[in-house]
């Protein structure tokens, strides 16, 4: 009976660690993670590896050169320049949260060839008039 009993815990236990690590396979996949721009600086290892780097867009550093654009992304005092191939999304701008996919090159520009722009959690309605205006 005992041993009945502690087959059926260790095929539980069995299950339960095969369902964890398959929820945890498929999360990870989803799951957005970066680093900031001290976190790139301070690892050598991060020249040449493809990452997530993420930050606040510097005000006054956004330049656009046809499908070039340039910018610094900074955060925690340090900056990171980032040169972008593309067009990145509309609601892109400077201020705002951002986070490059890409490679630092050894000259310490990062290479991005993907741009998420980060949202807050809060909710803003628009200002603008829902109803229809009365012209008279």
């Amino acid at each position: 009976m005992i041993r009945r009993r502690s087959g059926r815990v260790a095929l539980v236990a069995v299950l339960l660690v095969a369902g964890g690590l398959l929820v945890a396979g498929a999360l990870r996949d989803t799951l957005t993670y970066y680093r900031t721009p001290a976190e790139v600086l301070d690892d050598p290892a991060a020249a040449g590896e493809r990452i997530r780097l993420g930050g606040d867009v510097v005000p006054g550093s956004l330049r656009r050169d046809g499908d070039l654009v340039v910018f610094r992304l900074a955060e925690g005092g340090h900056e990171i320049t980032v040169r972008q191939r593309g067009v990145p999304p509309e609601t892109f701008r400077e201020g705002e949260e951002a986070v490059v996919e890409g490679t630092l090159a050894t000259d310490g520009v990062f290479h991005s060839d993907h741009v998420v722009v980060r949202h807050g959690n809060e909710y803003r309605a628009s200002t603008a008039p829902t109803g229809p205006v009365d012209a008279r």
